[in-house]
């Protein structure tokens, strides 16, 4: 049985996106319906840097020192690319 995830997107004009829980999300967002913009998609370029509210899994050690480098004093900062959604969250980007 499949559950799904609602990723939200506040202070944004993009709409709400349903997709099954433990997805990548990186292989489902575009620049047509989110706000985040991809690079790499491997979690090492940082272009993904988003702000995340909702209980995720916590960073791999690799992405940390990506994100230790990147946004050393956002508690909540994650790189898109590397999430697998557990259950709803919204996402904002932070400006770099």
């Amino acid at each position: 049985m499949s559950s799904f995830c609602t990723i939200s997107f506040p202070g944004s004009d993009y709409e709400s996106l349903v997709m099954e829980c433990h997805e990548n999300l990186s292989e489902h967002l575009t620049i047509q319906n989110s706000p985040v913009l991809f690079g790499c998609r491997t979690g090492i370029c940082g272009t993904c840097l988003v702000e995340v509210i909702g209980d995720i899994p916590p960073p791999q050690p690799d992405e940390q020192e990506i994100l230790d480098t990147l946004a050393p004093n956002i508690a909540n900062a994650r790189l898109a690319c590397q999430l697998h959604l557990t259950q709803n969250i919204e996402i904002r980007t932070i400006k770099k």
